[in-house]
């Protein structure tokens, strides 16, 4: 019987050989845990989360071919997450979870923040997830980075190994898919490589667009999507954009992405960068105040990615000072670079148009559209006023920006909102909360 902790040792010694010092003590010495070995299987216990996340998609070829050469049989080494392994420990952990043993257990439906831009993708997603290969197949997500791609995709996984026991999943980065397959040929195990990806029922691959370029790859792919396919299995791709726009893709890939549902996530608008920034002081239990949930939202808008590491840089700040109530005047201080980067920022009627949306609860097509309701045109006008008062715009541009109306339909809602503000203390309490909001911008 082997003895797990002499085979991790003895694994240890030769991936010290393998990798530089840094880099061994880093992500090997300091990042992994022996468990167990069971049958063909290694279980390794990664120690954080994002240790789990980043040796599995770049060290576990190399450990994998390591930890077989020192029991002297191809051996498959699985990495759990600290969550993972205490149920492993508990004898909790089916077969059927080890095989996604590298999603982000984080990384759920439950805690996807559901707004205008993702709606769509997170609805295929949900989709796919309840009925793979019955729904879309493949589904192919693309967006930016730091959008959501990734989080839906181990969202399908966890929802499938949780609501459907006895599903094979596999999900992995191209990267990792082309490291394995360069492994696989180099130590003559093409077969195991193939039973790995071609014996599954869900295949998640992540950041499709690398494999772009890479001959090999592709070919190996083409047939790996084609055993998949027609074998009647879900697959799920991900890329930074649609198939027809990743250059040197082979044009039986690209038409493959797209036998399925193509859905693209857009960049957050402002009332889903709130939530997203009060789940995640809802999760962390910090005490903050929704002027500076959304005080962060107008500064940070380029992806979740960066909102969220705002708002842990915030917390790690806050900490530091020893206080669990998160002011304005704090926030200024910890994220004064992202303030001062703003301080000279000219507003724009875009920045307004969002603003009044996001305060009367209405989408930029409603503001800009022909409806005439009461509900809509009068915020409308409040955008007029404010693009008239707080920008270099001139009448023509407003109404540009504002559905294409003529400067007579701007100047005409411009006075009217001027008068109304006269008599209505309402009214010029929403415009001077909107202007207080866009000038923190």
């Amino acid at each position: 019987m082997l003895d797990t902790k002499n085979v991790w040792a003895n694994a240890c010694t030769l991936l010290r050989n393998e990798m530089a010092e840094v880099t061994y003590k880093t992500w090997i010495e300091s990042a992994l845990r022996s468990l167990d070995i069971v049958e063909d299987k290694f279980y390794l216990e990664a120690v954080t989360d994002y240790y789990h996340q980043f040796v599995s998609s770049r060290y576990e070829p190399l450990i994998t071919d390591v930890v077989s050469k020192v029991v002297g049989r191809n051996i498959s080494v699985i990495i759990l997450a600290p969550e993972q392994a205490e149920d492993f420990r508990k004898g909790k952990l089916n077969e059927n979870k080890n095989t996604a043993s590298n999603l982000n257990p984080k990384y759920t439906f439950n805690t996807f923040v559901v707004g205008s831009g993702n709606r769509f993708a997170h609805a295929a997603s949900l989709a796919v997830a309840d009925a793979p290969a019955d729904a879309y197949n493949p589904l192919f997500l693309y967006g930016g980075v730091g959008l959501g791609k990734t989080h839906l995709m181990h969202a399908i996984g966890h929802y499938v190994t949780n609501e459907k026991p006895g599903t094979r999943l596999v999900y992995c980065t191209s990267e990792q898919f082309t490291t394995e397959l360069v492994s696989a040929i180099q130590s003559n195990r093409n077969a195991q490589f193939r039973d790995k990806y071609r014996g599954v029922d869900v295949l998640l691959i992540d950041d499709i667009q690398f494999i772009a370029g890479r001959d090999s790859t592709q070919e190996e792919f083409f047939h790996t999507f084609n055993a998949l396919h027609n074998a009647g299995k879900q697959i799920v791709i991900t890329s930074d954009r649609p198939p027809k726009e990743i250059a040197k893709l082979e044009e039986r890939l690209r038409s493959r992405f797209e036998w399925g549902l193509i859905a693209d996530i857009q960049p957050p608008d402002m009332d889903t960068r709130v939530a997203i920034l009060r789940q995640k002081a809802k999760d962390t239990n910090m005490s903050i105040g929704d002027d500076v949930l959304e005080a962060i939202a107008l500064r940070v808008d380029n992806n979740i990615r960066e909102l969220e590491g705002t708002l842990t840089r915030l917390s790690a700040y806050a900490a530091l000072n020893t206080t669990f109530d998160i002011t304005m005047e704090l926030a200024e201080e910890a994220l004064k670079d992202i303030f001062k980067e703003r301080e000279s920022y000219a507003i724009t009627c875009e920045d307004i148009l969002e603003a009044v949306g996001s305060y009367y609860s209405l989408s930029a097509e409603e503001l800009c559209g022909s409806r005439r309701s009461r509900s809509i045109a009068v915020p409308r006008q409040v955008a007029m006023y404010l693009c008239r008062e707080l920008t270099d715009a001139s009448l023509p541009g407003i109404g540009q920006v504002l559905g294409g109306r003529d400067h007579s339909t701007v100047l005409h809602g411009y006075r009217r909102i001027e008068e109304m503000m006269e008599n209505t203390p309402t009214l010029r309490a929403a415009v001077d909360d909107i202007s207080k909001k866009l000038s923190r911008t």
